[in-house]
């Protein structure tokens, strides 16, 4: 029997929430805003670890997810995207990793819990970044084959996270801004590790094209990535962050042309500036994302970096009354993947 989401997934496109990078620079913390009363004698600065203010400014964080919601975000996303043992070895917080996972989801249940109604649910998705190492790429040009991270402490440090979420209250688990699939590869492999011992919600997985080439930063094209994560049979697939909503459309339509499961896409307002702010209006985002649901392209659309609550609600109106995208069955997927790679073929053959 479908699950409430999947119920709801299958009527209407559903609608993410928009930036909390964004929503929180615009609070303007402060170090001492980032440390509380909890963390004022800690060692070293603090400032701009956002997933500590899950535990120092909890109505920061829900007050953001609230706005969202009142925007018409369907889901929200935890304030965890570097609420890893890795990422938070930066500010020597490793320690507080999985209190800060289970606040973040409680921060963000409460605020979904309080906006459902029975004819309009919202859920929350345990956000789990890509942390700030690769396990494809050496950090040493000199030494191609050095790699500071290994498979298993990227297993571990997703797994923890994934865990605390979990415990929490999360409806999905979100792996997202993937750029090195090996990542994501451990992540997927920690998650699957914790479905053993404990129920483990529908996956979301979103991968990051970083630029005009349409690969990720380790060189998959949309086509390939999902080759690559599809054995997860995850709730949904999309592509997230790097690029503006005109840009990222033909490789959100390249997995949509591929993918036999749901289709997320959440851009950012637009490219950057020379100052490394955004400019795309809401009306602009939610231009091109409602002509993506015309297109029949997507099931669940949001923002990234930049967009706002103005840009969610934009969006949310729309994507209002459009039909979500069609989900092949996985034999009809595969076999127009054949015959797609055939064409390429006898077209290079010629």
């Amino acid at each position: 029997m479908p699950s409430e989401i999947e119920r709801h997934a299958a009527e209407r496109i559903l609608v993410l929430d928009g930036a909390m990078g964004t929503m929180i620079q615009a609070e303007k913390p402060d170090e001492a805003t980032y440390r509380g009363e909890r963390f004022a004698d800690w060692p070293q600065d603090v400032g701009g670890n956002n997933e500590l203010l899950c535990l120092t400014a909890p109505e920061m964080i829900r007050g953001i997810h609230t706005a969202f919601l009142d925007a018409g975000a369907d889901i929200v996303c935890t304030n965890t995207f570097s609420a890893n043992r890795i990422s938070q070895a930066d500010y020597a917080m490793e320690d507080l990793v999985g209190e800060m996972n289970r606040e973040a989801a409680r921060l963000a249940r409460e605020a979904a819990t309080a906006a459902s109604t029975p004819e309009r649910p919202r859920w929350v998705a345990g956000a789990l970044g890509p942390t700030n190492r690769t396990a494809s790429i050496s950090p040493d040009v000199n030494d191609p084959g050095f790699r500071n991270i290994t498979f298993d402490e990227l297993a571990h440090a997703y797994g923890e996270a994934a865990r605390a979420l979990i415990e929490g209250g999360v409806d999905l688990l979100l792996v997202e801004t993937i750029f090195d699939t090996l990542n994501a590869k451990a992540a997927l492999y920690a998650i699957d590790l914790l479905s053993e011992e404990m129920e483990v919600p529908p996956l979301m997985i979103s991968g990051t094209i970083t630029d005009r080439s349409g690969r990720t930063l380790t060189g998959q094209t949309p086509e390939a990535f999902w080759a690559s994560v599809s054995h997860a049979r995850p709730f949904s697939v999309g592509l997230n962050c790097a690029l503006g909503a005109g840009e990222m459309r033909p490789h959100v339509r390249a997995l949509s042309d591929i993918a036999d499961t749901r289709v997320s896409a959440y851009p950012n307002a637009g490219l950057p500036n020379e100052m490394g702010g955004y400019d795309e209006t809401p009306e602009e985002t939610a231009s091109h994302l409602g002509e993506w649901a015309e297109a029949g392209l997507v099931n669940i659309v949001g923002g990234c970096c930049g967009t706002t609550p103005e840009h969610i609600r934009a969006i949310t109106q729309a994507v209002e009354g459009k039909a979500p995208r069609r989900i092949p069955e996985r034999a009809e997927r595969l076999r127009l993947s054949g015959l797609e790679l055939f064409e390429k073929g006898q077209g290079a053959a010629a």
